[in-house]
């Protein structure tokens, strides 16, 4: 595993665990501009996916969805928690589900791309077919 990919490894988790700790603290800090809570929802699950791209590069994108719409409803049954003092929002679920389907429908088609051009700028000898082997010459 290479540096890069353990650092957007280690990014991603520690992202997960705080937008976590963020949506159930009893007084969540006060964000510069103090976006409303449906724009931090899309600010936390934007972020979220793409670092989740970078780090499970592998990972199917209707896998990632699913995950991160567990994870929106978690969220939400968590601040169903009373002592907690805040408050369940399906609209918030639905912030959630929208923000990573929309980065999931911008990176994966840039991906894509990406990789057909690298593909093409690639020497012969690097993008044989899996199990081939380049003929020396």
């Amino acid at each position: 595993m290479t540096l890069v990919r353990r650092f957007f490894l280690v990014a991603f988790w520690v992202a997960l665990i705080t937008a976590f700790v963020l949506a159930v603290l009893p007084q969540p800090p006060a964000l510069p501009g103090e976006p409303s809570d449906k724009v931090q929802h899309i600010i936390a699950f934007v972020v979220l996916t793409g670092l989740a791209r970078l780090a499970y590069p592998r990972m199917r994108p209707l896998t990632l969805l699913l995950a991160f719409a567990l994870f929106g409803a978690l969220i939400e049954l968590a601040q169903l928690y009373p002592a907690l003092g805040r408050t369940a929002s399906l609209d918030d679920w639905f912030a959630d589900i929208a923000a990573t389907a929309a980065m999931l429908a911008i990176l994966d088609p840039a991906r894509r791309v990406l990789a057909r051009r690298r593909r093409r700028s690639a020497p012969e000898h690097m993008v044989d077919e899996p199990g081939e082997v380049a003929k020396p010459g």
